[in-house]
């Protein structure tokens, strides 16, 4: 009997003292990555987020390996025996999490305590607080594409659903945005025969076109107008850019690009949108942007050269180059390690801190790497004061310093479109950890 029970208990005791071993090896690595983000000062998530009941939380890990972003980023992990969000930076609001959890122990939220998030109120309709305004996709809070795509093409079948009699001087529907949101709703108003006209201040895909080269876009199944099922689930961001042009001209679709909105005006029947290429008269309109906007800028001499640029599409270009990044977020540093890992380039990186707090760690990583190497140089407490055709003036603790140059980008940040909201009478609440 000792025998039988000893086969039997030396196996079972080998393999669960491994499965501690391999448990505690997992909770010291997400607790490490933990206070790396918090170190960071990444600890407040961009979006819709899970607040995780530790009182119901029973430790499975469902949510865990459910979590989209998991491959790429530690969102979620374990910690004694609970599931924890690990860097809330880096969650962008799938909500896998609280569908896989079997104990509903999982809540998706806007906001914190300590960070309120400004979301515009919606109806079901996704109608704003203005009568025949409506929002989808990242400015009403859901920046995910699969959210943004089923967004916008609801917003216009419910429109299209409620005609108002034609009139010769009259669009059914503005579209605002070639994002996710905007192309499903442009492509939807094509379908139903709509009068619109969609505008785009940049190029197809809004936030995605902006992504850095090569960036892994997580998606799920969703349903586009005229092109019928879009099963795409872990795509790039040139895949999926190259599918929407695809789409864009199969379809016939018109945007126009390089049209930046500047007003909306109401008027009887509808409103007058401004932009900077004339004005357009509707009915309806469906704002799809950014709630990043419109990029910020410096307020420098020498800004509006065409040198300067806002975002990093493609390193490679920058080949042979001196380039000058302005910034301190992960955006610049990402954009300075790219350039840098490029042959023949002198990159500088310029920041008005003292130190790259904002920053993920990996991010952090590669430009001490590109220091070291002594392929990336860094000016912090600095601050960018001329931008010339063949140089730049930098103003440093040591005082003004000129730097030969060729290209510049700054990544700033964007401005936040709230007071265009509130100039409109759209109406806002700001989210403290609530939906």
């Amino acid at each position: 009997m000792d025998l039988t029970l000893a086969v039997y208990a030396i196996p079972m005791l080998l393999i669960w003292s491994w499965y501690l071993r391999r448990r505690q090896r997992a909770e010291r690595s997400n607790l490490e990555a933990r206070d790396d983000a918090a170190q960071a000062g990444l600890t407040e998530p961009v979006s819709l987020h899970p607040v995780i009941d530790q009182g119901l939380c029973i430790g499975c890990g469902a949510c865990v390996r459910a979590c989209p972003e998991q491959k790429e980023h530690k969102v979620l992990g374990l910690i004694n025996g609970r599931a924890s969000l690990i860097n809330a930076s880096d969650c962008i609001g799938h909500g896998a999490c609280r569908a896989a959890c079997p104990v509903s122990a999982i809540t998706l939220v806007f906001g914190t305590e300590r960070r309120g998030v400004d979301i515009p109120t919606l109806s079901p309709e996704f109608e704003t607080s203005v009568p025949g305004i409506y929002i989808a996709g990242e400015l009403g809070g859901m920046g995910l594409i699969r959210n943004a795509v089923e967004q916008g093409r609801k917003v216009v079948e419910y429109i299209a659903s409620n005609p108002a009699p034609p009139a010769a001087d009259c669009l059914d529907l503005v579209i605002v945005g070639a994002g996710p949101a905007g192309f499903s709703a442009s492509l939807m108003a094509l379908s139903r025969k709509m009068r619109f006209v969609t505008i785009e201040q940049e190029s197809l895909g809004g936030a995605v076109f902006q992504y850095p080269r090569g960036k892994i876009v997580m998606t799920q199944p969703a349903e586009l107008a005229i092109v019928g099922k879009v099963r795409f689930r872990n795509t790039s961001k040139e895949e999926l850019l190259e599918f929407w042009k695809q789409a864009e001209k199969v379809s016939g679709v018109r945007i126009g690009y390089n049209t930046k909105m500047e007003s909306i005006e109401r008027i009887e029947g509808g409103f007058i949108v401004h932009t900077d290429k004339g004005d357009f008269r509707t009915r309806k309109v469906l704002l799809s942007i950014r709630r990043r906007g419109t990029p910020r800028k410096l307020g420098v001499d020498g800004e509006q050269l065409p040198k300067v640029v806002y975002r990093l599409v493609d390193a490679e270009q920058y080949q042979g180059k001196k380039v000058l990044v302005v910034g301190g977020g992960d955006s610049a540093l990402e954009a300075a390690a790219s350039i840098a890992e490029v042959p023949g380039t002198e990159v500088t990186l310029s920041y008005r801190g003292d130190a790259f707090q904002r920053a993920k760690a990996k991010n952090r990583e590669r430009v001490d790497a590109a220091i070291r190497s002594g392929r990336l140089r860094t000016l912090l407490k600095s601050n960018v004061k001329r931008i010339d055709e063949r140089a730049v003036q930098v103003d440093c603790d040591d005082g003004l310093v000129t730097i030969e140059n060729d290209a510049v980008i700054i990544s700033a940040g964007g401005v936040l479109p709230t007071a265009l909201l509130q100039k409109i009478g759209i109406h806002t609440e700001t989210k403290h950890g609530t939906l």
